[in-house]
């Protein structure tokens, strides 16, 4: 009788403890997912007027395979299949399609442009498929009620909160101040012109002399400069996403003997691709909004020394100095980070709502003070920047942290 009841208590006091005890944590998967391995798309204009650009996607890779040989995320490889789009809508039209419906990707990362994402923003919401930060540095992208499904991750503030900057800094410099503006004709030029107009408020008429538009297939932008330069403005805003425009521009300026203040939009301050090719004399003084740190040979800093070891060792045929180059290892180290707080949840549900919950996440090669933050009401991981200037051989900072208002 005695043991009997002991035994019946031990019994009981050991379903208790069972049932007090926390159940590990179930694995979900959502399509592209399994215990080894995730898969999801990407599309780059690895053709095409813009096709400088897809070695953006060649290094991103590159991040994923170094990854991979570490042991991947949470036990799991990364697979990204990325798919050459020209820089042409429809044609990433066709590619997501693809991706989502033949190769059942978990998700779409990185869609270069604001135009290519836009175009395959409805699909991706209507099917409720994460688009994962979008290379675009629109302001369009946080809008959670409307594109649930959709973040972007810049390089920089978004193109209205940039131009905000802009403006500002230029007008701290010369209160009297008259602006010219070039501007790329599609919705993030758009945006950009409007972030310029919007901040001069009602002074915005007289304050623009001209803004010029221009298609990203266009040749030159030698009479949109000529038109400007003709204006006598004293700040010249340069805002492109494509380095042809924005090297002709400095180029035809300085050939004109313009001498304004020069804002180059932060998509387009890379040194090899723009500054280059505009003549280093030209761009000397060029001044730029950034938000990640600037490649200086001379100053000792871990992140970068990371970041140039990388290149070399994953990527040998790039140039470190290549200024997407730290974009794109910068957004690949996001999607991992990303990924890594999803832990064995890797449904669509879960991913998108990791995306919209970043809190404070630190990357190596993000400025002083500047980390990547969400929330399921704000969908723009990156708000501040410091105003860098060129010197003929590099871009030095030259500001405090500089804040949206």
């Amino acid at each position: 009788m005695n043991v009997i009841s002991s035994a019946l208590r031990w019994s009981f006091v050991t379903a208790l403890a069972i049932a007090a005890t926390p159940a590990p944590a179930q694995k979900a998967y959502g399509p592209g997912v399994t215990d080894t391995e995730i898969k999801f798309g990407n599309t780059m204009p690895y053709s095409g007027p813009a096709s400088s650009l897809g070695t953006v996607g060649k290094i991103m890779s590159a991040y994923f395979d170094m990854i991979n040989e570490k042991g991947g995320v949470n036990g799991r490889k990364l697979k990204m299949i990325s798919l050459d789009d020209g820089f042409a809508p429809p044609k990433t039209v066709e590619a997501v399609k693809r991706m989502v419906e033949d190769d059942q990707v978990a998700f779409i990362y990185a869609t270069m442009g604001t135009a290519p994402s836009s175009a395959v923003a409805k699909y991706l919401n209507v099917n409720k498929v994460p688009q994962i930060f979008a290379i675009s540095s629109a302001a369009k992208w946080n809008d959670p009620k409307t594109m649930p499904w959709s973040i972007a991750l810049a390089w920089a503030p978004n193109y209205p909160t940039e131009a905000g900057i802009d403006v500002r800094y230029a007008l701290a410099k010369n209160p009297n101040a008259k602006f010219a503006v070039l501007y790329q004709n599609d919705d993030a030029g758009k945006e950009y012109i409007r972030g310029v107009r919007e901040t001069l408020g009602a002074d915005a008429g007289e304050k623009i002399l001209m803004a010029a538009p221009f298609e990203v297939t266009d040749p030159t932008v030698d009479s949109q400069i000529v038109s400007l330069a003709a204006t006598k403005a004293d700040v010249f805003m340069i805002y492109s996403v494509t380095p042809r425009g924005c090297a002709q521009a400095i180029r035809k300026a300085w050939e004109l003997g313009w001498r304004p203040l020069r804002f180059l939009s932060s998509g387009c301050a890379n040194i090899e691709s723009i500054l280059k090719p505009a003549g280093l004399e030209a761009a000397t003084g060029v001044l730029t909004l950034a938000s990640i740190k600037p490649l200086d040979s001379t100053k000792k800093d871990a992140g970068l020394d990371g970041y140039v070891e990388f290149i070399k060792a994953h990527v040998p045929g790039v140039d470190p100095n290549y200024g997407s180059g730290e974009y794109a290892y910068t957004s690949a180290g996001a999607l991992v980070a990303l990924l890594t707080q999803c832990k064995d949840d890797l449904t669509r549900d879960n991913i998108m709502k990791q995306a919209a919950n970043l809190k404070g996440v630190q990357l190596p090669l993000l400025l002083p003070g500047i980390t990547l933050n969400t929330s399921p009401t704000d969908y723009s991981p990156i708000k501040d920047g410091y105003m860098m200037q060129f010197d003929g051989t590099k871009f030095t900072i030259i500001s405090e942290l500089l804040k949206a208002k």
